[in-house]
């Protein structure tokens, strides 16, 4: 018994000593007894405040993968290449990207020199009118002052005589000796002005007409230079058979409407306004500016606007009318009145003249969220919807949320007149 346990004794020390010289320190015998029985690994303590190091690799490991990481010559050369190439590609976009913008400076420089040469010619024709203008009235003095001379002439030789009468008639008066013989040379009538003297005038009529045309002119030609930045933004307008009411009838061409007192038979749509008198265009302005305009001199009683599709097409009520709603804006000429609506709120258009419309002018900046109605003759603003007038139609923001719509709508006139009868989009002529 005493040599087993000096054995086992003897075989711990081996192994302490072992233990010792690989640096790793012995396990206890109640260690030893657990891993006779088990593999077991010791639990990190989480509470140590000694950061716990991985395992370090191995040099040869750590060789092969750095010389893994590095790329071989064949990749870094394609590499190169590429980036080269990139370096080149990049240079050459931005050579163009200056290019047309030395291009844009050189082509903005040559519109606004035709621009100038249109403004200049222009400007010469105005002045030849200036000029012919001015010598008809410096050959109208001319006129006027010849004759005006001849009478003065006249007048000049009438009272030479009645000098010489006076002269004489005091000589037979003195009863002097010259004077013997002279009395025949006394005035025997007097001379009075002629009715046609009082007509020797410049003709101040016809300048009056003069100057009326030059300022019919004047108004004439700053609407139509109002009128050319609008026609830039010109789009072509049809209507949409689908959405005409029943008793709207649609031209070839897709841009005259006509009331009919009767309804035509038509085939039942989602789309067709089945009670107001209403009808939407086909191409809705979706981003942009647009502009286009609507015939209404063969119409007393109309609406003329932009609408949503989501505008009801059902029925009588508010939400089917232009402008009495959120979803459509017009401006409409009722018993003579013309006033502008949105949101079913209104205001009247101030400084429309005494002659009925002709044509109505509607711009859209969409993207601005602005609508303009125009007189078209005049290019007087009838009325301007935008964020300066939103208090007004009760809006907290002017902006178009969905794609807008042309809109007309018949509306039904007094009883002393007859009914509206024709409504036309324009078809402009543009150069």
């Amino acid at each position: 018994m005493a040599e087993k346990e000096a054995l086992s004794v003897g075989n711990d020390q081996s192994r302490e000593a072992l233990s010792a010289q690989s640096g790793l320190a012995a396990p206890s015998a109640g260690a030893h007894g657990v891993l006779e029985d088990r593999l077991s690994f010791t639990t990190l303590d989480s509470n140590s405040e000694r950061p716990v190091q991985p395992f370090p690799r191995s040099p040869k490991l750590q060789k092969k993968m750095a010389k893994a990481a590095q790329p071989s010559q064949e990749q870094l050369s394609r590499r190169m290449e590429e980036l080269q190439a990139e370096r080149s590609k990049t240079e050459a976009h931005i050579q163009s990207l200056k290019k047309r913008k030395a291009d844009l400076s050189r082509s903005t420089e040559v519109m606004k020199q035709q621009v100038r040469e249109r403004f200049e010619g222009m400007r010469v024709i105005l002045k030849q009118d200036e000029q012919v203008v001015l010598d008809s009235l410096e050959l109208d003095l001319r006129r006027t002052r010849t004759r005006l001379e001849q009478v003065l002439k006249e007048w000049t030789q009438h009272l030479d005589r009645v000098s010489k009468s006076i002269i004489s008639t005091q000589r037979v008066l003195s009863k002097s000796p010259e004077a013997e013989g002279e009395s025949d040379c006394s005035l025997t009538h007097s001379k009075k002005p002629d009715a046609s003297e009082k007509e020797i005038r410049l003709n101040e009529e016809r300048f009056e007409r003069l100057l009326k045309t030059l300022s019919s002119i004047t108004k004439s030609l700053k609407a139509q230079l109002q009128r050319k930045t609008l026609l830039l933004d010109w789009s072509p307008m049809v209507i949409d058979r689908q959405t005409c009411h029943a008793q709207i009838a649609v031209t070839s061409e897709g841009r005259g409407l006509s009331f009919s007192s009767s309804a035509r038979s038509v085939l039942e749509h989602p789309l067709k306004f089945d009670k107001v008198c209403c009808a939407l265009g086909v191409s809705p302005v979706t981003a942009g500016r647009s502009y286009w305009e609507v015939d209404v001199r063969c119409c007393s009683a109309w609406a003329v606007g932009v609408a949503y599709s989501s505008l009801e097409r059902r029925g009588r009520d508010k939400g089917a009318k232009l402008g009495r709603n959120r979803n459509s804006w017009c401006v409409e000429l009722r018993n003579g009145h013309l006033s502008a609506w949105h949101n079913d709120r209104h205001v009247a258009c101030q400084g429309v003249g005494q002659t009925p419309l002709g044509r109505v002018g509607v711009w859209v900046n969409y993207d601005m969220g602005q609508l303009m109605f125009y007189d078209a003759e005049s290019m007087f603003v009838l009325q301007r919807f935008s964020a300066a007038v939103t208090p007004v139609f009760d809006r907290a923001h002017h902006q178009f949320t969905e794609p807008l719509y042309p809109a007309v709508r018949f509306l039904r006139p007094p009883e002393n007149q007859i009914w509206p009868n024709h409504l036309q989009l324009c078809h402009i002529n543009t150069p």
